[in-house]
């Protein structure tokens, strides 16, 4: 796929997540000419995503789109570790995508641990760790709330998490911001009805790119 602006880059992805949700998919470019074209010319993705590990999360069905149209980072809880922000600057910078998305999504597994403060082991303890900020946030704005009732606001929250993540350690990402040549959106998909709820930018965009 030819280089697209942001804009329609997000209205690909709308109109795929439209007719995933809809259930009428219709799974483009996915047959032997692609795999072969994308092996002569190189990958040109639209769109970076990156997204949680969760198996109920495919991005290339939920947006209904092929092989070599989005570049796709997938860690538990959609955190932006040190392997994420390289994997997004590859993107970004070397691949051009004019847009990247942070996918959170319901029911997580790894946002309701670290929300109930469940006792993981091994690495998972470390990964959870990122997510602890949006765990405060949403305990300092919804102090009523507790345990699972409060998990679908850390989703929420913890996709800003990553955005200001990404802000804040990469410099590469914040460039190509302030230039005009990327743009970052926030998103959740819902596990019940396949649908992707659009965030606002990021409520502190500005300050963050300062």
């Amino acid at each position: 796929m030819p280089q697209v602006t942001p804009q329609r880059a997000l209205e690909l992805l709308m109109e795929g997540n439209a007719r995933f949700a809809e259930d009428s998919s219709v799974q483009p470019r996915a047959d032997a000419a692609r795999r072969k074209k994308v092996v002569e010319h190189g990958q040109q993705p639209f769109a970076t995503i990156i997204t949680c590990s969760d198996s109920r999360v495919p991005p290339e069905l939920i947006f209904d789109q092929g092989i070599g149209d989005l570049f796709v980072i997938r860690v538990a809880g959609n955190v932006c570790g040190p392997s994420e922000l390289a994997s997004i600057e590859y993107a970004v910078s070397y691949l051009h995508t004019p847009i990247l998305v942070v996918l959170g999504h319901t029911d997580c597994g790894a946002v309701t641990a670290a929300t109930t403060g469940a006792d993981v082991q091994g690495h998972m303890a470390p990964l959870l760790k990122r997510i602890s900020p949006a765990v405060d946030k949403a305990r300092s704005q919804y102090p009523d709330l507790r345990g699972p009732d409060l998990v679908p606001y850390v989703v929420e929250l913890n996709v800003w998490q990553s955005i200001e993540e990404l802000f804040t350690a990469s410099a590469v990402a914040v460039e190509l911001v302030r230039g005009e040549e990327l743009q970052v959106f926030g998103a959740v998909y819902h596990l019940d009805d396949g649908r992707v709820e659009w965030l606002d930018p990021h409520p502190e965009q500005d300050e963050l790119l300062g």
